[in-house]
């Protein structure tokens, strides 16, 4: 396998109680995270260091602290890429990373996707489930039969199922042959129709922000592509919002162009076990606030 390393940022799911505490002991981080606060209007340190899991389940929270930790654990990092990608809102991680976005321009637009998408949770009440397992094709006719549409495909033997919480249970009491289906606690129906007006939103509070080709390729999450002309990202990264997220495809490009080494941004986890489990031999790593403060 070649010696080809990519970075990868975490969506949402992975959040956590104190997922900014290890990131912020020096003046700078704190500075960066005090402008940042402001861009977002969220007091991003108290929310960062103390809130419990169910303040983090609001993704008007979650999204722009997931942001913030990925962003100041890459700092920590000093180690060259081959490629970037990131899962959900981690595209906005991997964007300023690439070179795409401005670290404050990303915050600012991923605290107003986060808004967005928790307004159109509370209009239209949605659950997600993961489906594990199963052949993918009987999943699929059993998410459709539901009534719900498949939001994530995360790689081999795992989709996400989103709809509307009656859809949800009815895919939990008839779990596709094979499959076991987890319900999972989001607070909508994220990257499905029932998203549109957030996609409309993101697209509204991007206007006008600067722009520039990608310095390292980065994976997006639609259709898995390694894209560096700037503005075809950003395209990509507004309309993922309201349609699945396709990380079967991101692992599938890892895959092609080689990459044997993968290092996850924090607060690492999931994504970390799912390429390592589509790519046998991948060095798979999370950034670790232990051996960095060391």
């Amino acid at each position: 396998m070649e010696d080809v390393r990519a970075l990868v940022a975490p969506g949402q799911g992975a959040q956590k109680p104190g997922m900014l505490a290890p990131w912020l002991s020096s003046d700078a981080a704190l500075s960066r995270v005090a402008r940042w606060s402001e861009l977002t209007g969220l007091d991003l340190v108290e929310l960062g260091v103390a809130a419990g899991a169910e303040r983090l389940r609001d993704t008007a929270v979650a999204q722009p602290l997931l942001t913030a930790a990925a962003l100041l654990s890459y700092d920590a990092v000093a180690q060259p890429f081959d490629l970037v990608a990131g899962h959900s809102v981690g595209e906005f991680a991997a964007a300023v990373i690439a070179g795409v976005l401005k670290a404050d321009d990303a915050m600012a637009a991923v605290a107003a996707r986060g808004r967005a998408m928790a307004a159109c949770a509370a209009a239209r009440p949605g659950a997600m489930a993961a489906v594990v397992g199963g052949s993918p094709d009987q999943v699929l006719k059993a998410i459709t039969a539901a009534g719900a549409w498949a939001a994530n495909f995360n790689g081999p033997g795992q989709i996400v199922a989103a709809g509307p919480p009656d859809a949800i249970d009815r895919l939990a009491q008839a779990a596709p042959p094979r499959a076991r289906v987890v319900r999972l606690d989001v607070a909508g129906a994220f990257h499905t129709p029932a998203m549109a007006e957030a996609e409309h939103a993101l697209r509204a509070a991007l206007a006008g922000v600067a722009v520039a080709d990608a310095q390292i390729p980065l994976v997006t999450n639609h259709a898995g592509l390694a894209m560096t002309n700037g503005h075809q990202i950003l395209e990509t990264m507004i309309r993922q919002v309201a349609q699945p997220v396709r990380w079967d495809l991101v692992v599938e490009a890892f895959a092609a162009r080689g990459v044997g080494a993968q290092l996850e941004l924090a607060p690492a986890g999931v994504l970390s076990g799912i390429v390592k489990r589509a790519i046998p031999g991948l060095a798979a790593e999370r950034v670790d606030p232990a051996a960095v403060a060391a």
